[in-house]
């Protein structure tokens, strides 16, 4: 039988397995990455405040200007038919009338979502802050 000499022919530690080390150092890198960004990351949404009982319920009711949007995308404000443009016009003739003058958007539960934030927008336009907003089942008008 013949002795191997130290640094010939494979060893038994090279063979024995896979160095995890890299495997966990990039792990460890992905884990820091996503943490910073998810600090970056930025939720937009839109401030909502709700009615709070029914003695301000019939106060709020007369200082609003109701604006009905239908299933079908119409848009009653005034008891007529508007486009989605003269939405702001409207609203900034009611607007100077009584400054502190709310805006109530009702929207049927089928209405496109579309058509309720391009009103939205329009009275945000128009300069008014205070929009609340309820939903109406049905399709009548």
């Amino acid at each position: 039988m013949r002795l191997r000499r130290h640094g010939q022919g494979p060893s038994l530690e090279s063979s024995t397995g896979i160095d995890l080390a890299p495997m966990l150092d990039f792990v460890l890198n992905l884990l820091i990455f996503f943490i910073i960004t998810a600090v970056f990351a930025k939720e937009v949404a839109l401030s909502m405040n709700r009615a709070g009982g029914g003695a301000t319920a019939g106060t709020a009711e007369s200082d609003s200007l109701p604006i009905s949007i239908m299933a079908n995308g119409d848009i009653w404000l005034d008891n007529r038919v508007v486009d989605v443009r003269a939405v702001r016009a409207n609203v900034e003739r009611a607007h100077a009338t009584k400054p502190k003058l709310g805006v109530l958007v009702i929207a049927q539960e089928e209405a496109e979502a579309g058509v309720v934030i391009q009103v939205v927008d329009q009275i945000r336009l128009a300069g008014v802050d205070n929009i609340s907003f309820s939903s109406a089942a049905g399709t009548g008008g």
